[in-house]
């Protein structure tokens, strides 16, 4: 069997394979901010929103990927 033959729905694979992007975004984010605040804790309310911010940015690609793996392609 080649690639030409294979048939039925791999979009649930190709958003799979899509979130892990975000996912480590995510976790780079959040490490990046808890660092910050342990460095200069005055600021936690600051980084606190800048976090949320990112991981919202962030999320919004593991969306695009949910509506780009469900388009139909010929």
């Amino acid at each position: 069997m080649n690639l030409a033959e294979l048939t039925g729905h791999i979009a649930p694979i190709a958003f799979g394979i899509a979130t892990i992007g975000p996912a480590i975004g995510v976790g780079i984010v959040v490490g990046k901010t808890v660092e910050s605040v342990a460095r200069q804790p005055e600021l936690q309310g600051r980084l606190t929103g800048l976090m949320f911010l990112g991981i919202a940015f962030t999320e919004a690609l593991a969306f695009i990927a949910i509506a780009v793996a469900f388009i139909p392609f010929p």
